[in-house]
Parts: C-alpha cells; structure tokens; sequence
C-alpha cells in the first residue's frame, strides 16, 4: 500500500512517528509536499503576492500527481489555534482530490466542526482516532 500524508504544516513535527510506524507495517508513505523545507510558503511570501501564488499552483499540482500515486491520503488533523481536529484550506483541497480518484481517504482524529464539516462528511473518510493499525494494506 501507499498512503500520501496530508495536513497543516504546523503538524509536520509530528509525522516522523506515523511515518515510522506506517513503514514497520510495510507501508510505502509519501510525506507532505513541503515536509523537507517547511519554511518554503513563508520565505516565497517575502518575494510577494505572484510568487506565493506561483508557488501554491506548483503544490497543487504536486499533490495531484502524488494522489494519482497512492490508494490512500491520511490526513493528521490535530487542534491548531484552539480549533479542534483542524483542516485547512489546502489540506481540504487534497482530500476532496483524493475523493475525485476514488482513493481511499483516513483521517486521523474526527472531522472539524464547521462550514466544511458536510462536505468532508461527504467524502466518507474513515476515522481512526490515531490508532493507525486500522489502515488497512
């Protein structure tokens, strides 16, 4: 199995574990476009609007090809600024592409509440309340 880890880039220092554990299970795991430079969207923001911009459309684009690759996305949503099982807007973006590949989508705590809470409802990603033995090969 290959399975694409999605989520804010303030989790990224909370990956290497799940990484490690998915991989002794014999799972091949594609890691977060900007997971080996995570300052990457804030140095671009320093070159200005058309640059940040630019850079977003070549994330987007990347992590199409990286979906296309893999049979699942497992999004690791912790609480981020007192927002409990946050996803953010790109983060939502890769899931609902995962969804359109008929890829199989895992969330590792529940889905936020809020204004997308039907629509990531609506994708029918399986929750595993961080016990990932529930990702199936």
């Amino acid at each position: 199995m290959r399975i694409f880890i999605i989520s804010s880039a303030s989790f990224y220092d909370r990956l290497a574990p799940i990484k490690e554990y998915l991989e002794k299970k014999g799972v091949k795991v594609i890691m977060p476009n900007t997971y080996d430079t995570p300052n990457l969207e804030k140095e671009t923001w320093k070159k200005g609007h058309k640059a940040h911009a630019e850079l977003i459309k070549e994330l987007f684009h990347l992590s199409e090809q990286k979906i296309k690759s893999v049979d699942a996305v497992l999004c690791v949503n912790f609480e981020k600024h007192g927002i409990p099982n946050y996803i953010g807007g790109a983060t939502f973006i890769e899931i609902y592409e995962a969804f359109k590949n008929n890829k199989m989508i895992y969330l590792y705590h529940d889905i936020p509440n809020g204004m997308l809470y039907d629509e990531i409802a609506g994708f029918d990603p399986i929750i595993i309340h961080e016990d990932l033995d529930l990702i199936k090969k």
